[in-house]
């Protein structure tokens, strides 16, 4: 988000998985993994064969949210120029899943970040988070990440990266 001050994702979480839903009727993608904070969101996708075009979901996505939402913010005019709402950071991090470790460790990074960013006592207590669904299907149980400490989570996602400062 553009000012992460503001709590636009939680608060408009329906706009959001509308959103989401509409890019995915048209270009679809699975959500491996997903978690929205308040001011932020984590996801893993898997696109289909041969489609490398996750800028253009991406672009959709930010769309359809900011149509949805009244006009409130303030605007810059290097962003009114481009078309813009100020409401999302116009960069983003991306990264090509390498192995089965790495997807392990993006997955649980997302799951993780309620915590990290003190959302939640333990990653099963946010609401927002794909975590429901891993502990639904049994493939997490329900205590996970209940007992990690403050550093247990490095080498998790971008913590990962060694090319990311």
């Amino acid at each position: 988000m553009a000012d992460r001050s503001k709590f636009l994702l939680t608060e408009n979480i329906d706009e959001l998985r509308a959103s989401l839903k509409r890019v995915r009727e048209r270009h679809p993608f699975h959500i491996n993994a997903i978690v929205i904070l308040p001011d932020h969101l984590h996801s893993v996708w898997t696109l289909p064969p041969g489609d490398t075009n996750y800028p253009t979901r991406w672009a959709l996505i930010k769309a359809g949210f900011s149509r949805a939402l009244p006009k409130v913010e303030r605007i810059a005019s290097s962003r009114i120029a481009k078309g813009e709402r100020g409401i999302w950071q116009r960069r983003y991090w991306e990264h090509q899943i390498r192995n089965e470790e790495d997807y392990a460790r993006h997955v649980d990074y997302i799951h993780y970040n309620p915590v990290k960013h003190d959302y939640a006592k333990t990653p099963k207590d946010w609401p927002h988070s794909s975590l429901h669904r891993y502990i639904r299907d049994g493939i997490l149980p329900v205590n996970w990440g209940a007992s990690y400490t403050e550093n247990s989570h490095v080498g998790w996602g971008e913590l990962a990266n060694p090319n990311k400062p």
